[in-house]
């Protein structure tokens, strides 16, 4: 299989959960580790190598909002929220914290199962064409996977590296967020889904901590531009 020998941390601390979790990506042939607590979480992270994380937010130690801003801090590796908050107003904080995707409790198998490939898909994508790309004062290398504006680190997640390259890809072009959305993530986008929206969102505000120049401008009716 495409994803056999994945190495996916688990941090829930429902055992029942967490062997559901377990079972579903073992069907998959990938190898999942288990972490009951946001601490014992860390320490995994700090000690291990994982292709992907699942994350509760609701954890004795460490809560999973406070381990996506260390988790962040120290790698790029995707994080998919999996938790019994159902206000967007947690899925959009979590989203601009740095989680690349949120799944809401309780969850079908083949949702998780799909969301987790569309992750590792996207983690994989090799670098298409140049790997040097510039417009204005960006300039990114996506083999390295790097960004810099004004010649000083953008630190992007994974999702947002993947929205800036299409805009850089597509520079003073009205992008829908179905176009995208469907583009990256590979999937189906709903109207009411605000992915986007929010990793755009991000995306500006790192932008403006180092210029007040406009980079995204939002095209009203349509989704974004790069300009």
């Amino acid at each position: 299989m495409m994803y056999e020998g994945k190495r996916i941390l688990i941090i829930e601390d429902d055992q029942e959960i967490s062997r559901l979790l377990s079972v579903i990506l073992e069907k998959a042939n990938m190898e999942p580790v288990a972490a009951y607590s946001g601490t014992e979480g860390l320490l995994q992270i700090q000690n291990n190598m994982f292709d992907l994380i699942l994350l509760d937010l609701m954890l004795p130690g460490k809560s999973g909002e406070e381990l996506i801003g260390e988790i962040r801090e120290m790698s790029s590796v995707p994080i998919i929220v999996i938790s019994a908050k159902v206000d967007i107003e947690n899925k959009v904080q979590v989203l601009k914290m740095g989680a690349d995707d949120y799944i809401t409790k309780p969850f079908h198998q083949e949702e998780v199962m799909a969301r987790v490939e569309v992750q590792l898909r996207k983690a994989n994508t090799q670098p298409e064409q140049s790997a040097e790309i510039g417009w204005r004062e960006l300039k990114m290398n996506t083999e390295k996977r790097s960004v810099k504006l004004k010649e000083k680190e953008l630190q992007l997640t994974i999702a947002e590296f993947d929205i800036l390259t299409y805009f850089m890809n597509n520079p003073e072009r009205a992008l829908s967020k179905k176009e995208i959305y469907e583009s990256i993530w590979k999937g189906t986008y709903y109207g009411d889904d605000n992915t986007i929206s929010v990793h755009v969102s991000n995306l500006r505000k790192k932008i403006s901590e180092i210029t007040t120049e406009e980079y995204i401008k939002t095209i009203w009716g349509v989704g974004f531009m790069l300009t």
